[in-house]
């Protein structure tokens, strides 16, 4: 006898597509009780309503378990084609004057990053 407290987990058994289809035929027959039948296999009633409703959908169907096939691939191997080279590109020189309500003069000569025009003008 276990002592108050403790609790045993039961491991679930897996039962194969074949055993699934067995209980739900014995439990589609005429007069069978579902309640019953679930008790005589270890299972839930809900389990074998469940599967009643898979079965019905032809979703345990022996067809349905097999393995999955693979399809035959072929590889074809394709001659690497290099990109063609990308043109350099030379970087525009010019220059950028802001001036700010006659006060401020900002000149950026050359390269200008639009990144760090926006930093200098948010700060």
């Amino acid at each position: 006898m276990e002592a108050p407290g403790v609790f045993v987990r039961q491991v679930r058994k897996r039962r194969s597509t074949a055993e699934k289809r067995l209980i739900v035929e014995q439990a589609l027959e005429p007069g069978a009780s579902v309640a019953r039948v679930a008790r005589a296999h270890g299972l839930n009633a809900n389990v074998v309503f469940n599967w009643r409703r898979l079965y019905s959908e032809g979703k345990l169907s022996v067809e349905m378990t097999q393995a999955v096939k693979l399809l035959p691939v072929s590889i074809e191997e394709r001659e690497v084609v290099d990109p063609p080279a990308e043109e350099a590109v030379t970087p525009s020189c010019g220059s950028i004057h802001i001036e700010l309500r006659g006060k401020v003069r900002i000149s950026v000569e050359g390269h200008a990053d639009p990144a760090a025009i926006r930093a200098v003008l948010r700060g």
